[in-house]
Order: C-alpha cells, then sequence, then structure tokens
C-alpha cells in the first residue's frame, strides 16, 4: 500500500506539473508576437482575459509622455484589457516607439486609440478637430481622425511592412489638433511569402479586412489566425443583409491553399460566404472610407480569397470589376481549395472603390464572396539615417544623458522632425541621410568626451563648447572633422599629437579658450576669438565713418547733375540716334517720336521689371499696346538685342505674347506687344477675397502657359529658353486665356547644344537648384520654374513663403500632404470646389517638375499632355453648391437602370468581360473603415 500510495502521488504530482507548465506555455505569446499596453502603470505583465495573450508594460519601447487611464465608467465598455490605459504625448512634435525586429523581415504592425475620456476634456465630442499623425519609422503610415468619434470606441491602424534594421518604430505626431495617444502597440512577424508586393520600398496600411456568410463575431482574430489579423464580419454589421436576394454559404469541410497561395488565411475564416440567389447575376461591394481614412489621397489594392463551397453544382464562374474596370474575367474558384487574387502593383487611386462580381452567360451558378482585404499604399520614400550615425547619437545621448523632446525616432529623417542641433547631408539622393553637424553648445554637459563623435565618419563640425566637460582630449582619430570647438569647458591634458597635426596642416579648426589647458599656452587655438571681435567694430566704425560721408557729398553731386540732365533731355531730338541700318523683318519698326505719341508721353506705367519699364500705348487703329522700354543701362549690355528681335519676330503661337515691333535707337531700345488686359497671373493669385480664379480657370490658364513653353522648346528653330518663367510673366488676355510674355530675357539655341552657360534670369523662388551647381540652363530650367508656377496656381501662395518661416513652396507642399491631405494645400477660395483628382493629378505633376536633378523633370510635351487629360473631365464636372467635391465613376449611370431590373427580378446573364454588368445589389460596407 505503501509503495502503491507513493506511486499515486508521484502521478498525481507529475500531472499537476504538466498542467502547470501548461499553462505557462499558454500565457506566453507565439513566438515573435510583441504585446504593450500603453501607459500601463503596473510594471509587472500580465494575461488579457479575452486574448490569453501577454502584455507587458511600454517603458522600455519609448521615451518620455504621460500614463493615464480611461474613465471608470468607459471601463466596463473597452474592447480589450489592454485598452484600459494609455500613454498621452503632450511634448514635443514627435514621440516613438521602437520595437525589436530582425532586419529583412516582414511584420503587421497594430496600433490602437480608445479615448475614453481620460483627460476629462471631452475632446472626441467637443466638436473640435481632434487629429494627429502616424508615422511607420520615417514615412507617413496615417492619420487617427477622432474628431465626433464615441468616446468609449476603439480605433485601429494595421501597416504590413518590411524592417530595414534591427528595430521598427511608431512614431505619433503632433498635428497642433490634439494631443496624441496611444493605447496599445502590437507586432506580428509574418511569413515572407505573405503580402509579396510589400518589401523595402512598399508598405500597405490596412484599409478593410472582411468575411462574408452568417458570421456572429464582430471580430475574428488571434488564434483563430494564427497571424493576429482582424477579420470583421459583414453579416453582423449589416444586420439584415441576409435576407432576399442575399444567401449565406457555409461548410464544415477543411481547405487547403492552392499551390503558391502565400497568404495563409486560416480555414475557419474562409468556411463561409455570401451569394446571391440564382435569379439574379451580380454582387456589388462599394467601400466607403469614413473619417478615419482620407479617400483623396488613398491608392487602395484589393486582395479576393475564394473557395467553392457547393457540392452539388460547382459550376460557378463570374467577371470582377474594380470601379469600372476588368480585373480577374472568367473565374471560377476551386472547390474547397482557397484562391487569392490581386494584381501587383495595382494601386488604384481612389478612396471610394467598389468592386463588382457579375456571372457570366455560361455560369450555372451566381458569384460568391468568402474574405476581402484592402490595403492603402503607404510610399517608403523617405530614407532613414545611416545605422552607424543613428548608433552613435544615442550613445551620446545615454552618455550625457541628454532629455531633449525633439531627439525622438531617427534622427534626419524626415527632414521636417529632424533633432535639433543637427544637420544632416541630404544632397546624394540615392543614399542616405548622413549626419554633418553636431551643435551641443550650452546643453549642460558633463564629464568626459564622448570617443562616439569621432566615430561618425561624415562628421565635418563638432561644437561643444561652454559645457562642463572634463578630462584630457583623446587622442581622436579624425577623419573627416574641420571644425572642433571645445571652448569654455574644464579640459586639462595635453593635445593629442594627431590633433595637432591636422590643425598645423590646416586640415582642422581647433577652439579651446577659456580651458585650463589654454592657461599656459598662446597658441592660436587658445585665444579668446570673441575679443577680436569686439575690436573689430572699432576699426570698422573709424573707417565706414568718413568713406560714408564723402560718398554722400558725392550722392548729391550726382543727383543735382542728373537732375539737370532730365531737365535737358525733354526737349532732346532723339532723331539723331535712330539706327540707319534697321533690320529686314515683318514687324513695324517704331521711331522714338513715334512711341512717345502712342504712350501720351509715357503716361500710363502697367508694369516694372530689371530690364525697364512697360507703358500702355495706342496705336492708331485703336488698338492697346505694352511698350516695354529697356533702361539706359540695359542698352548698354543689351548686345543681344536685335538678335532676339529677328528670333522673337518669328515666333507665333496662341499663348506667347504677340510681338508688334520695335524701336532700335542708340539712346532708346524698345519691344512692342499686344496688349494684355486681364493683367498677370501674379495679380490675379494675389487677389485677395475681391476675385478668385476658380479650378477650371486655373488649370487652363496653366494649360496655356505649358503650351507657350512647348511651343518654345520644341517646335521653335532654334529653340528657346525663356529663362524667367513666373507668375508675374503670365499674361491674361479679355477672355482669361494664359500668354506668356518677356521674350526679352530669352536665349535661342541650337539643338547642338545642351545648355546655355551664361548669367541666370531667374527670379528667386523659381530658379533651377541645378543651375547653382552647375551655370548652365537647359529647357529643363523652365521646367523647374512652371512646376512653381503650377504650385502657386493650386495653393494661391507665394513661391517663397516666409512666415512663421522661410520655406520654399515645394517644401511646403510635401511637409502639409504628409501631415495631413491635399486639402491643406489646395487655395482655400476655392472654397473646395474642384476636382480633387485633377488637383491630386496637378500636384504630381508640379512636384515632378520641380524634382533637383532636370533628368527627372519631364518635358513640357509630356506636361501638356498629362494637363489636358483632366480639363475634359474638369469642364464637364458640376460641382456641388455646397462646395463638397462630386466624385464621378464610370458606371454611375448605369446604377439605378439596374437595380430597377433587379428588383422586378429580370436578370440579363451577360457573357462579354468588356461589356459591363447587370442587375446588382448595392452593398456599402463602411464601418469598418478605419477602425
Amino acid at each position: 500500500m505503501a509503495i502503491g500510495s507513493g506511486r499515486e502521488l508521484t502521478w498525481i504530482f507529475e500531472l499537476l506539473l504538466i498542467l502547470v507548465m501548461t499553462t505557462q506555455v499558454r500565457a506566453q505569446p507565439p513566438p515573435g508576437f510583441i504585446n504593450i499596453d500603453c501607459g500601463l502603470k503596473n510594471f509587472s505583465a500580465y494575461e488579457d482575459a479575452n486574448l490569453k495573450l501577454r502584455y507587458s508594460f511600454d517603458d522600455e519601447f519609448v521615451e518620455g509622455g504621460e500614463k493615464h487611464e480611461v474613465l471608470p465608467e468607459f471601463m466596463a465598455s473597452t474592447i480589450d484589457d489592454n485598452q484600459n490605459t494609455l500613454r498621452s504625448f503632450p511634448d514635443g512634435s514627435r514621440n516613438c516607439y521602437t520595437l525589436p525586429a530582425t532586419p529583412g523581415k516582414k511584420y503587421l504592425l497594430r496600433a490602437i486609440f480608445t479615448y475614453g475620456n481620460y483627460d476629462r476634456l471631452n475632446k472626441t465630442q467637443d466638436g473640435s478637430l481632434f487629429r494627429f499623425g502616424l508615422y511607420v519609422g520615417v514615412n507617413f503610415w496615417d492619420s487617427v481622425d477622432l474628431s465626433n468619434w464615441r468616446t468609449d470606441d476603439a480605433v485601429w491602424k494595421e501597416v504590413v511592412t518590411v524592417a530595414t534594421g534591427s528595430s521598427v518604430s511608431v512614431c505619433l505626431v503632433n498635428f497642433g489638433s490634439g494631443t496624441p495617444f496611444i493605447s496599445s502597440l502590437e507586432l506580428r512577424p509574418l511569413l515572407d511569402t505573405m503580402y509579396p508586393f510589400v518589401n523595402t520600398s512598399v508598405s500597405v496600411s490596412m484599409f478593410i479586412r472582411l468575411r462574408f456568410g452568417n458570421i456572429t463575431e464582430v471580430i475574428t482574430r488571434y488564434p483563430t489566425d494564427n497571424y493576429d489579423r482582424f477579420w470583421g464580419s459583414y453579416s453582423v454589421r449589416m444586420g439584415d443583409l441576409y435576407q432576399y436576394p442575399y444567401i449565406s454559404l457555409d461548410t464544415s469541410d477543411n481547405l487547403e491553399n492552392l499551390p503558391g497561395n502565400g497568404f495563409k488565411v486560416p480555414s475557419a475564416i474562409l468556411q463561409n460566404a455570401m451569394s446571391i440567389d440564382a435569379n439574379n447575376s451580380s454582387i456589388t461591394v462599394s467601400l466607403s472610407s469614413l473619417s478615419n481614412k482620407d479617400a483623396l489621397t488613398l491608392k487602395l489594392l484589393p486582395i479576393f480569397h475564394f473557395t467553392e463551397l457547393n457540392a452539388s453544382n460547382p459550376n460557378r464562374r463570374f467577371n470582377i470589376y474594380s470601379a469600372g474596370e476588368g480585373l480577374f474575367p472568367g473565374f471560377s474558384p476551386s472547390r474547397l481549395k482557397v484562391d487569392s487574387l490581386y494584381q501587383s502593383g495595382l494601386f488604384t487611386q481612389t478612396g471610394d472603390a467598389y468592386f463588382i462580381l457579375n456571372k457570366t452567360a455560361s455560369s450555372s451558378l451566381p458569384p460568391l464572396i468568402n474574405a476581402l482585404e484592402v490595403y492603402a499604399l503607404v510610399s517608403m520614400k523617405n530614407l532613414t539615417t545611416d545605422s552607424d550615425d543613428v548608433k552613435y547619437m544615442k550613445d551620446v545621448k545615454a552618455q550625457y544623458n541628454l532629455a531633449r523632446t525633439s531627439w525622438n525616432g531617427d534622427p534626419c529623417s524626415p527632414i521636417e522632425y529632424s533633432w535639433k542641433g543637427l544637420t544632416c547631408d541630404y544632397s546624394k539622393s540615392n543614399q542616405i541621410p548622413r549626419i554633418i553637424t553636431v551643435n551641443l553648445s550650452s546643453t549642460g554637459l558633463r564629464g568626459g568626451l564622448a570617443i562616439s563623435f569621432m566615430n561618425m565618419t561624415s562628421l565635418e563640425n563638432l561644437d561643444l563648447s561652454h559645457n562642463n566637460l572634463t578630462g584630457a582630449i583623446p587622442d581622436y582619430q579624425l577623419k573627416s572633422l574641420k571644425v572642433l570647438n571645445l571652448s569654455n569647458n574644464k579640459l586639462d591634458g595635453p593635445i593629442p599629437h594627431s590633433i595637432l597635426q591636422r590643425v598645423q596642416d590646416g586640415l582642422l579648426d581647433l577652439r579651446l579658450e577659456g580651458n585650463p589647458i589654454c592657461s599656459n599656452k598662446k597658441d592660436t587655438y587658445c585665444l579668446d576669438k570673441t575679443k577680436k571681435r569686439k575690436t573689430t567694430p572699432i576699426l570698422l566704425i573709424a573707417v565706414i565713418v568718413p568713406v560714408v560721408l564723402v560718398s554722400l557729398l558725392v550722392g548729391m553731386c550726382i543727383l543735382w547733375k542728373l537732375f539737370w540732365k532730365e531737365k535737358s533731355t525733354d526737349n532732346e531730338d532723339y532723331a539723331m540716334y535712330e539706327e540707319e541700318n534697321p533690320l529686314q523683318l515683318d514687324i513695324r519698326r517704331f521711331t522714338y517720336a513715334e512711341l512717345k505719341v502712342i504712350t501720351n508721353n509715357f503716361q500710363t506705367i502697367v508694369g516694372k521689371g530689371g530690364f525697364g519699364i512697360v507703358y500702355l500705348g495706342i496705336l492708331e487703329n485703336g488698338d492697346e499696346v505694352a511698350v516695354k522700354v529697356l533702361m539706359e543701362t540695359s542698352i548698354a549690355e543689351s548686345t543681344d538685342f536685335l538678335p532676339e528681335v529677328q528670333t522673337l519676330s518669328k515666333v507665333h503661337h496662341k499663348n506667347l505674347v504677340t510681338l508688334k515691333g520695335y524701336c532700335q535707337n542708340k539712346k532708346c531700345l524698345a519691344l512692342i506687344y499686344d496688349f494684355m488686359p486681364g493683367g498677370n497671373l501674379q495679380q490675379l493669385l494675389r487677389a485677395g477675397e475681391i476675385y478668385s480664379l476658380n479650378w477650371e480657370q486655373r488649370l487652363h490658364i496653366a494649360l496655356d502657359a505649358a503650351q507657350g513653353l512647348e511651343y518654345l522648346h520644341e517646335l521653335c528653330t532654334p529653340s528657346i529658353v525663356h529663362r524667367d518663367v513666373k507668375t508675374p510673366n503670365i499674361l491674361l488676355d479679355k477672355n482669361m486665356v494664359g500668354i506668356i510674355s518677356d521674350f526679352g530675357l530669352s536665349r535661342a539655341f541650337n539643338d547642338a547644344h545642351t545648355h546655355i552657360s551664361t548669367v541666370a534670369a531667374g527670379t528667386l523662388g523659381y530658379l533651377d537648384p541645378e543651375y547653382h551647381a552647375t551655370f548652365q540652363l537647359t529647357v529643363k530650367t523652365d521646367v523647374y520654374s512652371f512646376g512653381i508656377v503650377l504650385l502657386e496656381i493650386i495653393t494661391g501662395q507665394p513661391p517663397v513663403l516666409m512666415e512663421p518661416q522661410t520655406i520654399h513652396l515645394p517644401n511646403w507642399v510635401r511637409q502639409n500632404i504628409a501631415k495631413g491631405s491635399i486639402h491643406d494645400v489646395v487655395d482655400k477660395r476655392l472654397l473646395d470646389q474642384y476636382d480633387v483628382s485633377s488637383v491630386e493629378s496637378a500636384i504630381d505633376i508640379a512636384l515632378n517638375c520641380v524634382e533637383n536633378a532636370s533628368i527627372d523633370r519631364p518635358t513640357m510635351t509630356e506636361v501638356v499632355s498629362r494637363l489636358k487629360v483632366w480639363l475634359p473631365a474638369v469642364s464637364s464636372e458640376k460641382q456641388s453648391i455646397s462646395g463638397t467635391p462630386r466624385f464621378k465613376k464610370p458606371m454611375d449611370t448605369e446604377i439605378p437602370k439596374q437595380l430597377e431590373m433587379m428588383i422586378s427580378g429580370v436578370s440579363n446573364d451577360e457573357s462579354s468581360f468588356q461589356s459591363g454588368h447587370t442587375s446588382r445589389p448595392l452593398i456599402e460596407i463602411g464601418t469598418f473603415s478605419g477602425r
């Protein structure tokens, strides 16, 4: 008995041990899962009661922020335990979570946001805008819009991305319209074969993920889906959908993936499906974006998951359309075999996507659908900073315990959120940003000099002055450093020979004044250069004051002479200065006396520029002309004037101002053009609230200007580069037709020449940046300037914005689109009355035109072609009185007719894939979007 009892006790003990181990294993998340309860105040992890997943606190993944709990009255209605707490970020424009990852590994990242009125400000319900940004790494992922959202509802965002390094980061960005916060963050590793269109250049954000059939769960996730994807139930959300003519199909049989299908959709997700009564032939799934997706900028990719569940008659074949365009003709699902359909790289540019499943004539059964995923493109254009630079800067941050709110996320990228005190080199567009300057002057640094600085191979300027650094200067192996400012610290000990050698060779500017090390030295690096600066103003004053007085006296004399010269020239006979050998041209040559007559003695000025003044003139027949008179200084330098007149007299195009004549006089050179009563484009764009061009007018003017430039570049022999394309040089006739002017600054060039090496005539904000490097002007210089003009037309903003800080218009556009939507950059005076697709296209064209490298810019012929695509649509588009854009789908006109056919029970089995669809019950799917 004793032995038997002992064996029983041992068996019971082993059984209990197994049960304990089983419990412990079950509490562990699957390999690679990271579950973070943001704002959790208890530092011990816990198992979520619903998910049976273990969640941990977030302190080790993020810096800064404040921990909060949702109000008690909302805790009972939160989805999961991890939604009861959150971390908010009232400080800093960008705050980032950094999660460990395997380089090159594909991941699903999910961020969930439950407000729960944690701050007692009722922000989601007070009627104000409550929106902040979400970045994956250094690239914009999505915006979180909680405006007018239920206080206890959760918003979730998912992105599928590839880790480019040993970590992935999720950053919350403050748009100034509500404090960013986050409730939970989840990372799920995926197989490399899943979502094959995702790579280091392309990530995708979940737009919607649905399963069809009679499903009772609102959301199906882990453990049903091993990768913890959220699958929304269409039937739960739509409630009464599965009434006639809709039917639900299901099976308990196990399903297998067809070869090559790597999406790994669980069998349980696809064992249900939705179809339609046999008397009908078509199903339409319409997707709405709701407030948490910007429908105007989304580019969507659908993935359809099908398997045949009908055992008796599997003859089912249907066509699949997307927004009226054919995707998959004659598709037939396989019996109990899973087939996933998508078109790699096909991201349709609309957030109001809809899909049609249309029965073919040879099919015995109507269409079915088991599951659907739709993803939005997340372009990974921004490159992360060099990984070594990031590592060394983080080492410095840790060594000196730097608590800077701006030092979150990537140091250099994106540019608008780069770390304060750093200068990064972005010049090599195909390479990653490098840190070239670190300025930590007067930041309270203590201790020795960090060796990490000298491991940064691109660092050129390091300023650590006015701190409390102590000890000796390490024997740095300086590589790229040109300036090392260590002044006003507490450094002592010898200066390493390697550093002194670089100073002596003129390779390094070393500054050590104000350190104990300089107590017995008088070398240049120990001199207090501020004293030298103090004496400099005194010397300048002593020299400049007498010079200024003398200059004033000389200036007064010159002005006196000029005054009397002007008096005397009123009666001067300009006829004696007329050139004896006029040009043999078909246009009229005016004498100076004739110019005085037609301009009423140069009475009315209609424009000014660096070349001189433009006067209004009236010819003998009553035609109004613009008389452009070159200043005397311009005349002396204008050796190209007459050849230009010969060239321009042959230029004839409806969008180029017509040269009617010229004046060839040693004292006066002038060009006479048709007068444009509509003024210039700059005046209209800056006309305030009195008058504003509508979108169609703006697009027409942009096309007019583009066609004029295309003529100069492509159809003139020799070709002509304008050199000063800008809104003041785009004139408008009485019919608001855009006319390009100011050819007096143009230059002709032959086909044998690829550039014009001359002094740029461009204007600040319009001039090609490539010119500064090459001093060469090409037709692509005009393309760049036109891109700035097009951005002005779209935004109503000047080429260089001065407030709150100076910024070039293309950068302003890029930054605002990254932060919000396309509406944030469009001229407010348009009152949202525009076709969004055409605006988006115009912005794309403009930004293509202002690429830094001229080779990346389109030709004006390409620009004209792209602009013409949108004008017919815009001209026929009827704008809503309320100002809300109307999106017209190609198949909209067919919907009422086909719904009528469906209701009456008439069926038309259409066999042609190209010819459209029939009787299509409209399924509106929107409640999941942005959740």
